[in-house]
This record gives structure tokens, sequence and C-alpha cells, in this order.
């Protein structure tokens, strides 16, 4: 099969309220949304990108010209028999994770569509409902922070993570701990400190954390083998796992006893499932992370939270938790016993809110196979939000 068109967007979707960690602060959804088109049918994706290159190296507007001058039109070069054959074609590729993920991502959706199956199945899926937390930014003051946790909690979410840096770590953690003393508690430094605060670290022992995440440099796995063997919580690598290599490193060294796979960051899904499955040869469990995703790329997170090995709640709250309407028709919606249902649908399950994308795309680009060429039409929005040709 051959890819006969790509539609390239820019977006800005506001955030309900800002997020901010340990180290930014986002206000918005600055994503590039993903939608390839052949034999009549078409395939949706989401590359989650900031910004600022603030989480990983990755920006709108570098992961704009790597799809728009690279990845798309390979992808509309080359034949595929499969969605694994977007990884293979590119691996050659260094780095741009997240850019490469989004096209594989909407190439899994198509033919998740085409065959007539939903990409939790076509994963190798084993759950209908998959249990989720919600991730609390750092926040004013404690009150402040107490109020948000009990909003959540009352709102059905029965885990919680909690953003943390240096002067805001043990004292909000503690607070929130003896607030609700059964609460599947944990926190997230986003590579804030370093292997000389590990006796600083050692104290969140005594709160009963599922996992910390990430709290050592966001390349390092050496550090965090350290560091692991000098306290009791388990550590969880994020940033830090970029490849199924980079897991096989981690595990072998010992440097964690969690993995959050977020499979935007490690460029695509077949990654994702290989970390998944050498987890669980490891005896590893592993969750699933999110990048503050449209329901674009939050339909692809549930479905691959559906895998087996996944057995801590992941990071994929409901819709309402970000956006005040979501680019899906049908917003994803929290259950009362903590879970999102795993759509049952053809490909990824959503049907995109095509007039809401059209108000927040800031910049497209559409890129045609026509007789092994590609051609470009691109398309600007400006400030005033009139769609002008160029």
């Amino acid at each position: 099969m051959h890819i006969q068109s790509v539609e390239l967007r820019k977006i800005e979707l506001p955030f309900i309220t800002p997020f901010e960690t340990s180290g930014w602060r986002e206000v918005a959804n600055h994503a590039i949304i993903v939608r390839v088109q052949a034999e009549g049918y078409e395939g949706w994706g989401e590359a989650p990108v900031s910004s600022g290159p603030w989480y990983n190296e990755e920006t709108q507007a570098t992961a704009w010209v790597m799809a728009c001058e690279h990845l798309a039109p390979m992808l509309l070069a080359h034949e595929l028999t499969g969605p694994e054959d977007v990884a293979t074609l590119y691996a050659h590729v260094r780095g741009n994770r997240m850019a490469k993920a989004g096209f594989e991502f909407a190439v899994w959706d198509l033919f998740g569509r085409i065959q007539g199956q939903s990409l939790s199945t076509m994963l190798g899926g084993t759950r209908q409902r998959v249990e989720v937390g919600v991730s609390v930014g750092v926040q004013p003051d404690l009150d402040t922070l107490l109020q948000v946790v009990d909003g959540y909690i009352q709102a059905g979410y029965q885990r919680v993570k909690l953003k943390i840096k240096p002067g805001w770590d043990l004292e909000p953690t503690r607070l929130v701990r003896e607030t609700w003393p059964d609460l599947r508690l944990q926190v997230d430094a986003n590579s804030i400190y370093t292997l000389a605060d590990a006796s600083h670290l050692a104290h969140l022992d005594a709160y009963d954390l599922l996992l910390i995440e990430q709290p050592l440099a966001h390349d390092d796995i050496v550090d965090h083998a350290k560091l692991q063997r000098q306290i009791n919580t388990p550590i969880c690598l994020d940033e830090s796992i970029v490849s199924p290599e980079h897991a096989r490193w981690a595990v072998e060294l010992r440097a964690c006893g969690v993995i959050n796979i977020k499979p935007s960051r490690v460029g695509g899904l077949h990654a994702a499932r290989q970390i998944h499955d050498l987890a669980a040869t490891a005896g590893m469990p592993v969750w699933c992370g999110g990048m503050l995703e449209t329901g674009i790329g939050r339909a692809v997170n549930v479905a691959l939270a559906s895998l087996p090995n996944f057995s801590l709640p992941g990071d994929i709250s409901a819709s309402e938790r970000y956006f005040a309407r979501d680019l899906v028709q049908t917003p994803f919606r929290l259950n009362p016993d903590s879970t999102l249902a795993v759509l049952d649908r053809p490909g990824s399950g959503i049907e995109v809110d095509i007039a809401l994308l059209e108000q927040v795309t800031r910049e497209k680009v559409i890129l045609k196979r026509e007789k092994e060429q590609s051609s470009r039409d691109i398309h600007h929005r400006g400030t005033e939000g009139i769609e002008r040709g160029h």
C-alpha cells in the first residue's frame, strides 16, 4: 500500500489551567497533527511536541521542519505492508522520535480502519478498561495543592502524581500522604536533582510512594542505578528511556524498578511494545505516561495501556482534565473506578472534531503522491484567523 497524501497541522489548543513542572510551564498543547490517506481511508496521529525544548530536544518548530522536509516525503515514497514498516523506514533518521511517532500513530490508525481492527487488538491488548491517575503540577502554595488534589479525588481519581522540585518536595508529599493515608501516590522530579541529593530524596521513603519518577538527569542511567541502591522507593525512569536499548541497559544496571512508557518519547508503538515485552520478561512493571495530548494521542496511549504488563495506573486522564473542548467528537471520560474505556472501534477509534481542528490550526501543509513524486500545498493561519494560501 502507498500513502496517497499527508496532511500536517501545527495547532495551539489552550489548557484549562497552566501545567507547571520542576523546569517549565505549559499553557497550551502545541502538537503537530498528522492525517494520512490511502485506499479511501484516513488515519490520524499526534506528535505531542511543545513550544520549547524543555521535556526533550524537540519543539513544534523543529518537528515541523522534520515532518515537512523529511518524514512525510519518505512516507509517500515507500510502499507499506503494515504499520511496523514505519519504524523500519525511519530507523536511519536519528532522534526526532516524537515527530516520527506522529506519523507512525497515523499509519497504525489507517491500517486498523482498513482491516476493521481496533488499535488495542492490533497491539495485543487484554483489557477493556485501563487504570489511570492524574498528574498535579507545582502549585502556588500548600493550601492550593490540597484543594487541587481533593478536587481530583472527588472527581474519582484513585492515583495522584505530584510534581516536585527542590523546596517543593518533602512537605507537599507529607501533607498529601497525611491527608489521604490510603491514596495511591507517586512523585515526579523531571530530572531536577543530582546524586548529591540522595540523602534528601531518601526521606521520601517515609511516605509509602508507588515510585519516584526521573529524579536525576534526563539522559542518565548510571547514577540512577547508584541512587536506587540508596533509597527504598522504586525509581521510575521516563526521559532516560528513549529506545528498547535504553530500557535494556536500565534493566541490566538495575537503575530502576519501574519504566514509564510514553510511545511518542520512544518513537512510536513498535518500540513501545518492545519495551513492554522486555520489561515483562524482566519482571518489571510499566505504566503509560502522557504528554498532555489531545484525544488523538490519548486514544493511542489508552490502547497501548491495555497490554498486560501495564500494571500501574497511567497518566492518561480524562479530556476534561486538560481541555474545555477536545479535538475528538467523543472525549475521554473517567469511569467511577478510575479507569478509561479502551475504544473497540477500528483503528484508534476516534473521530476528529474538524471544526475545532480548523479553529486551532496555525499552519497546514498537504503533501500528495503523484506519479512517484510528491507535491505540496501550504496554508498559514494569520493572527486574524483567516487561512491564506501561499
